[in-house]
């Protein structure tokens, strides 16, 4: 059964706006451009721009976001330029809307980690403005609402891309209202049997579980009339997807204890933190699941008290407790106030450029990387605890705690950060070390002559700052290693009495560059300075003398002297070449290793007891771990429980105090015991140690190995 939202069911709301009779301008105009066009569900095609105009109305945009989501097909599906919006409604609406346009053609390719991180990227550098992911994400919704009129593979394709791209980005802005039902949505196409499991459990219960709320609700109103408060309250019965996510994270149905929910909303903050206190007078708390978001909010400024009690019938509840500004900007995001908070506007738009830019930095920074680096990313700067600072002009910075004045300084501009000479907070002087709290006003002192420290990377707390002082020394070591290698390269020539215009015409710089596929006289220079190369290679090779690298290695392996480099390991004679970690036995800095020259795939490292390396092989070589590296591990664990007892949670958490992570884990049957094999990230041999030490603390825990 279709239900399209029409012209008139919003225009009784648009009505009361502003700027009413620009808004119907921007429909008529939109209804032209799309007249006699039809979407994939045999609706007309000017329902979708109506509906996600209704979306944006429920979120409070402005009006003109409301003109552009009016607008936001015509370019793709119609005939109108940027030039023809930007003559009709301005160069704001035409920006928003070409913006819309660009991001509506990309597509996820493949379900591949790249693509998610570089569609991400794409899609939050076309966003200049935060409505333009406002009108991308409303249009996704009502996409996903008719996702049943695509064919099957194009409903998973959409789904997938759905959950992996845009819900993140509903989270980082704070739209939950958007962000749950695409959760569940998405859940719907990808995995029907789990979420119509889950909805078959719900409804199963749901008359029982409507009592339960219904009777703790009339508690709750009974017991704040009689304080005098002034309130209201809402029941709810936890989404699909939510409680999806805690079944896959391994709770069992009668154990997720907040799949019954009352909301209440008052007007102050002291009233929030009143009426929790009145509840636990009357209903016990359970331990450790009382959170204060509001003096301590999320990073998408999401504030709430939450407790868990144990209610009427002995069941569980999760109560929240909130302001009715604390719910707008939970639902609907902090840029819902734009149009409406006269008061403050600035700061929070400047606040939400800040997030934005912060997010493009986290990808653009991590596009490349290891996913340890981008998971430490996303957890140190976008899942991080947030502070408030500001600039002398009063402008405000938005950082995670623990955040230093370089932070500061190369959040406001890279050239301010390299350029920082010092602090002063609160108008006193302080060391670049001190670290920031909320509300501090920081003047940072610069000197043009002045360049960055490599002691800073000890410093900053935060990603960009250190990936902008990395990037600054990189690029100086590079320009030495051109330098060295253009030397060493002149100095074999004289040595060999050959002139050096004779030897690297152009003719054979791009031979170099096609035999070693690299980009260019700089990158050749780069090879030899670092070390990747020997200048009589180089030479040999422009005259077809060439040899393969790694038998160059294996000839030579005990005449050269070891080297250090920025890699995790320390080859004899080679610096650059490719260095893989292996999977056999995975060792982690602080093993005795040993390196095995394979064909064509650089060095294998090994630990030096692995069964896998000939030990009198002629194709193994001294290696050592560079101690110089900041780099993590990955390594297995095998943790063998007594009794079969399930203690997961316990040990994965008992990993986390080590500041360690847990990648994966699998449960085998070992005789009558269970083991948990986990894949854990380490930084090296001592800090396993301690992780098994406190593991083996456990009380149901009979032994940790590091084999199985």
């Amino acid at each position: 059964m279709k239900n399209t939202t029409t012209w008139e069911d919003i225009v009784v709301r648009l009505k009361k706006r502003e700027n009413y009779e620009e808004i119907k301008r921007a429909y008529e105009y939109a209804l032209k451009e799309h007249a006699g066009m039809k979407r994939l569900s045999g609706d007309d095609f000017i329902t979708h721009p109506i509906e996600v105009t209704r979306i944006l109305l429920d979120l409070n945009v402005d009006d003109t976001a409301l003109i552009a989501a009016m607008l936001h097909e015509v370019i793709n599906n119609g005939n109108t330029t940027y030039e023809d919006l930007k003559e009709n409604f301005g160069e704001e609406v035409a920006m928003i809307v070409n913006s819309v346009s660009k991001i509506n053609k990309l597509e996820l390719p493949d379900n591949d980690e790249k693509s998610i991180i570089y569609l991400r990227k794409i899609l939050v550098g076309l966003a200049e403005d935060v409505r333009v992911l406002y009108i991308k994400l409303a249009d996704r919704l009502h996409n996903m609402r008719t996702n049943w009129a695509i064919n099957p593979t194009k409903q998973k394709e959409k789904a997938s891309e759905t959950m992996n791209v845009l819900v993140p980005i509903a989270h980082r802005l704070g739209i939950n209202s958007i962000k749950s039902e695409l959760e569940d949505l998405s859940l719907y196409y990808l995995k029907p049997d789990v979420y119509n499991d889950i909805l078959e459990k719900l409804n199963n219960t749901v008359a029982q579980l409507d009592e339960y709320l219904e009777e703790m609700k009339e508690s709750i109103i009974e017991l704040l009339t009689d304080a005098g408060i002034k309130f209201e309250i809402k029941g709810r019965v936890k989404s699909v997807y939510s409680i999806y996510n805690k079944l896959n994270n391994g709770k069992e149905w009668n154990k997720i204890y907040d799949i019954l929910a009352l909301r209440v909303f008052v007007d102050t903050v002291a009233e929030c933190y009143q009426v929790i206190g009145l509840i636990h007078s009357r209903f016990r708390p359970m331990p450790k699941r009382f959170k204060d978001y509001i003096a301590s909010p999320k990073e998408n400024m999401y504030q709430s008290l939450h407790t868990t009690v144990f209610g009427i019938e002995g069941k569980v509840f999760e109560i929240q407790v909130r302001t009715y500004e604390m719910d707008e900007i939970a639902e609907k995001g902090v840029a819902s106030h734009w149009s409406y908070k006269e008061k403050g506007t600035k700061k929070i738009q400047s606040i939400m450029e800040q997030k934005l830019e912060m997010f493009r930095n986290i990808i653009e920074a991590n596009t490349n990387e290891s996913d340890v680096d981008f998971e430490n990313a996303i957890n140190s700067n976008i899942f991080a605890d947030t502070i408030y600072t500001y600039t002398p002009k009063g402008d405000v910075v938005e950082l995670p705690i623990g955040s230093t004045p370089i932070d500061f300084a190369y959040r406001i501009h890279s050239k301010v950060g390299d350029t920082t000479v010092g602090a002063i907070v609160n108008d006193q002087i302080v060391p670049l070390s001190y670290e920031l709290q909320n509300d501090d006003v920081v003047n940072i002192k610069t000197n043009q002559g002045a360049t960055p420290n490599k002691d800073w990377l000890n410093i900053a707390k935060t990603n960009q700052a250190k990936n902008k002082i990395k990037a600054y020394f990189s690029k100086k070591d590079k320009e030495g290693y051109i330098e060295k290698g253009k030397s060493i390269l002149e100095k074999e020539l004289r040595k060999r009495k050959l002139a050096f215009g004779e030897v690297l015409t152009s003719e054979a710089i791009d031979k170099l560059i096609k035999d070693l596929k690299l980009k260019d006289l700089d990158d050749i220079y780069l090879a030899l300075g670092s070390l990747r190369y020997t200048a009589s290679y180089i030479i040999n090779l422009i005259n077809n003398d060439k040899h393969n690298v790694e038998d160059a290695l294996l000839e030579r392996k005990r005449d050269l002297p070891k080297i250090n480099y920025k890699g995790d390991i320390l080859v004899e004679g080679q610096s650059n070449i490719m260095v893989n970690i292996a999977k056999c036995c995975m060792p982690v800095k602080g093993d005795e290793i040993i390196g095995y020259i394979t064909k064509g795939q650089g060095i294998s490292v090994h630990k030096k007891e692995c069964p896998n390396i000939p030990q009198d092989s002629e194709r193994t070589i001294d290696v050592a771990w560079n101690m110089d590296s900041n780099n993590y591990y990955y390594t297995n664990i095998y943790v063998t429980i007594k009794d079969n007892k399930d203690i997961l949670a316990e040990v994965i958490t008992e990993v986390g105090k080590k500041n360690s992570l847990v990648r994966s884990c699998k449960t085998i049957q070992k005789n009558d015991n269970l083991v948990y094999e986990l894949n854990i990230r380490i930084a090296d041999k001592d800090e396993l140690e301690k992780i098994c030490n406190g593991i083996l603390k456990l009380s149901d825990v009979l032994e940790v190995n590091k084999s199985l």
